[in-house]
């Protein structure tokens, strides 16, 4: 048999049969030549068929087809056997298609994957303002508060400190942060896969998130524009922004953002603020150890802050000079040395209570310049010598005898004649509590004032050796008593307030009338609401320290009424010149005799009166005492030519006080702090002590009810005994009438 030349050729021999089927004596059923029906796969079909025709060949003739591929078994055994033979190398094949089918597919998963997260970046990304649209916020303006001298007290705004070039930088403090937050910040685009990967890594083997892989440019792009929340959806739209800037700006443009931008914990936002907090220095002067450490805290600035952990923000910045090291940014030799010398925390140039002046500043700036039109400085009217004084005087005292009077708090405000603040301390430490006493804080006055009904006094007519009776008084029911229960019986009015009478002071203000008492007071500069009862004889109405300090000014200068200020003028970056104070107030409030009275009284507080440990040798000097009723406050406001001071002690939550009064602590407190602030003044005497009335009414240590010159007395708290009755009895008719007496009985209806 020949070998056919194609699948369809192969013809059938007499005597064979076709696999459908036989005739008879083996011939074609139908006569005609077989039909061969194709295979559905070519390829393995032609294999077969090729092997049939080998081994037709090799055979020899004669044999019928049907016993070389039957075997018995007609047509279906030759195609077991053709077919059979195929099968090997087909499952082969099949191997090399599943292969390749998975790929395929894995294809097709990975575009389909591509497709959604383009959807869901491009989702995110139409949550933003449009690109061509989009700005970088400007840094929210930082205020620079300055002394008198121009010296630097404190800075305040959100980002708590100026922006600072990157080149007025020294080169290896952004090297620290590219070393440790992002080394291959100059060759990424905004995102840094093999960072991102390694982080991942790092989160899936600690089954947390311990690593963020992001770049220098997404976090900036989250401190610009985005919340600080961990979810995938900002995250993606904080890549979207990272691609932005980083087609937007050039590397040192970014990184100069990050630096005056990002968070190192302690309220410090950029390098400035946080090289000024911690190191009390420029961060254009910072050390490489400094640096290191500045670097360092933007990984978690809260908790290594160096206020908070030194050791831990230490041992950080020595990861961080590896890292510098390790990447040629600095030589062997300068990290050795930074290793020598760590960074440590500097001590603050500026006394703690400077927070309470700083607080006060922010609060008022508004008001005198509106909206911030970026960087401003402040120049203010503050000592910082008389600052550091007020707050030691204050805090020493505190330490030393707070238990023992039963006191936790204290404020001390001083003034110029002019009405500049030259220390304000509303607190005994600003970092345990940021409530200003001396500016917010509305505390009982007690018999600080009574000068107010004095000079109401004086000016309907009285002078200072008036006498008027220091004697029991009962008014409907109320019963103010003197602090020794005890009576002087007449006595000049310059003697009843330098001893703080209280009886004496309640009926002066009865004479003049409650509403005449209020007005003089907020004629001169008391600003809170004062109620027009009998009782603000014994200064029962609250007031601020600021405020009854502003009051007494007036009588250290002869009679000018003023308006307190901190603030002397604000100055933008530029040097513009934004606001300046010029000299105003309410002008003349006291009649210049009625001055030289009240101070020449005043005075006697602190010779002979409740104010003799307020001494300042070899100054004219005048004050007066307040104690509140349950010895809840205790105040001691006094004065010379050149100043004025008031100190208040007390309690937050007002509770009694181990009979704290102003003539003890408040007094010696007053009399360190004047001594200090009054150590190169040129000498001036109090106004109007050359006034006629001067010399009137001194009193005579022989008189009875006086105390010698050698025992001080004390003072307490006004005791107010009952309520108010609808009438009160008759006075006993064995007292003598005294004008007084006579007033009383006849408007007011009498007294016991």
């Amino acid at each position: 048999m020949e070998r056919p030349e194609s699948l369809f050729d192969i013809r059938l021999e007499p005597g064979d049969r076709p696999g459908g089927g036989h005739g008879p004596a083996g011939k074609p059923a139908s006569g005609k030549r077989a039909r061969s029906e194709p295979s559905l796969d070519a390829a393995a079909e032609s294999e077969d068929m090729a092997a049939a025709t080998r081994r037709s060949d090799r055979e020899p003739k004669g044999r019928s087809a049907g016993s070389r591929g039957t075997g018995g078994n007609g047509a279906s055994g030759n195609s077991g056997s053709g077919r059979g033979k195929a099968k090997a190398p087909r499952r082969r094949r099949r191997g090399f298609f599943s292969l390749f089918g998975l790929v395929k597919w894995l294809f097709i998963l990975g575009l389909w994957a591509a497709v959604g997260v383009g959807a869901l970046v491009a989702y995110e990304a139409s949550k933003l303002p449009p690109m061509q649209t989009l700005m970088v916020p400007k840094r929210p303006p930082t205020v620079m508060i300055q002394a008198y001298d121009g010296k630097a007290l404190a800075t305040r705004g959100d980002m708590g400190g100026a922006a600072v070039p990157l080149k007025e930088l020294p080169a290896y403090l952004p090297r620290a942060f590219v070393a440790i937050e992002d080394r291959r910040f100059y060759e990424h685009w905004g995102l840094d896969p093999l960072g991102l990967a390694r982080a991942m890594a790092a989160n899936l083997v600690s089954r947390r998130v311990r690593q963020g892989g992001s770049t220098l440019t997404q976090q900036l792009a989250k401190n610009l524009f985005l919340t600080q929340e961990r979810t995938f959806s900002r995250k993606i739209q904080e890549l979207v922004l990272a691609l932005w800037l980083e087609k937007k700006f050039t590397k040192n443009e970014i990184l100069d953002l990050y630096l005056n931008r990002v968070y190192f914990g302690n309220g410090a936002y950029g390098v400035e603020a946080a090289a000024q907090r911690y190191f009390n220095k420029s961060a254009r002067n910072v050390t490489l150890s400094e640096a290191a450490m500045l670097a360092g805290l933007v990984n978690a600035p809260s908790r290594l802050a160096p206020t908070r952990n030194l050791k831990a923000a230490q041992d950080r910045a020595n990861l961080v000079l590896a890292a510098m090291r390790e990447q040629g940014y600095v030589s062997e030799d300068m990290v050795k040395v930074a290793l020598s010398r760590p960074a440590t925390l500097a001590k603050p140039s500026t006394p703690d209570s400077i927070g309470y002046v700083a607080d006060w500043v922010m609060d008022q700036l508004d008001s005198y310049v509106g909206t911030l039109p970026g960087d401003v400085i402040v120049r203010t009217t503050i000592d910082p010598t008389l600052q550091q004084t007020a707050q030691a005087s204050l805090t020493d005292a505190l330490n030393k005898q707070g238990a023992k009077y039963g006191v936790g708090q204290g404020a001390v405000v001083s003034l110029d004649t002019d009405g500049a603040v030259k220390a304000l301390v509303g607190g005994r430490s600003y970092e345990d509590s940021q409530y200003n006493r001396a500016v917010t804080a509305r505390r009982q006055p007690g018999s600080s004032f009574k000068p107010f009904v004095y000079l109401t006094a004086l000016e309907k007519g009285l002078t200072p050796e008036t006498i008027r009776e220091d004697g029991p008084i009962q008014l409907k029911g109320w019963k103010p008593e003197n602090a020794s229960h005890q009576y002087l019986g007449p006595v000049p009015l310059q003697q009843a307030l330098a001893m703080s009478l209280n009886t004496v002071s309640v009926r002066l203000a009865l004479e003049v009338g409650p509403k005449a008492v209020v007005a003089t007071a907020h004629r001169l500069g008391i600003t809170s609401t004062l109620d027009p009862n009998p009782s603000i004889a014994l200064g029962t109405s609250e007031v601020s320290v600021l405020e009854l300090a502003s009051a007494y000014v007036p009588f250290a200068n002869g009679g000018i009424g003023i308006i307190p200020y901190v603030i002397d003028s604000v100055k933008g970056a530029d040097g513009k010149v934004l606001y300046s104070r010029s000299t105003s107030g309410p002008g003349r409030v006291i009649d210049p005799a009625y001055v030289g009275m009240m101070n020449h009284m005043l005075e006697q507080t602190l010779i002979t009166g409740t104010g003799r440990r307020a001494e300042l040798p070899g100054w004219d000097a005048a004050g007066k005492t307040g104690t509140s009723q349950d010895y809840r406050d205790a105040w001691f406001v006094g004065y010379t030519a050149r100043m004025v001071t008031a100190v208040w002690l007390g309690n937050d939550d007002s509770s009694p006080t181990k009979k704290a009064s102003g003539a003890n602590l408040p007094a010696e407190i007053w009399s360190r702090y004047m001594k200090v602030a009054h150590k190169d003044l040129p000498m001036a005497e109090l106004p109007g002590a050359g006034h006629s009335y001067a010399g009137y009414g001194q009193p005579s240590y022989g008189q009875p009810g006086l105390l010698p010159p050698g025992q001080i007395p004390d003072e307490a708290p006004p005791a107010i005994v009952g309520n108010l009755p609808q009438q009160a009895p008759r006075p006993q008719q064995d007292e003598p009438m005294t004008l007084d007496r006579w007033f009383v009985d006849t408007f007011l209806g009498g007294r016991r």
